[in-house]
């Protein structure tokens, strides 16, 4: 029996070893950062004086904000980092956007913690370098 013309199978695509273990080391980092960022959340909500506030800073958000905004960004890149391991498209389109946000946050977070979130943007970068490699995710 023949294979209608428009009906095409798809072979299992072959993913080289790199790829794999790159997108697997990047769900692992991943689930790290969300739960570091999310319990540098919870610092910030629980101890309101723990981070030290610089002055006249342009974007000045009371401690317990960042934090919230921490923690729920925490528990989405954990979310996130667990559906990377299934190396599927919505997963790696969310890892990315997750990552991106985390950078971001932790750019506007130097002031209170200058040292912990620039190791954290470092990581959020290599996050989205890694899972943008070619053959990382499926498609």
């Amino acid at each position: 029996m023949s294979t209608p013309a428009y009906e095409s199978r798809r072979e299992p695509e072959e993913i080289s070893g790199w790829a794999a273990g790159g997108i697997t080391f990047a769900a692992c980092v991943l689930l790290i950062v969300g739960t570091f960022q999310s319990i540098a959340g919870l610092v910030a909500i629980i101890d309101d004086e723990f981070y030290v506030v610089t002055r006249n800073y342009t974007f000045d958000l009371d401690v317990s904000a960042w934090g919230w905004i921490h923690l729920i960004i925490g528990i989405l890149l954990v979310a996130a980092g667990w559906g990377l391991f299934s190396r599927s498209t919505w997963a790696g389109v969310t890892a990315i956007v997750l990552a991106m946000l985390s950078a971001v946050a932790n750019f506007f977070f130097i002031p209170y913690y200058p040292f912990w979130s620039i190791l954290m943007i470092a990581l959020a970068v290599w996050v989205i370098w890694s899972v943008t490699r070619p053959g990382a995710i499926r498609t």
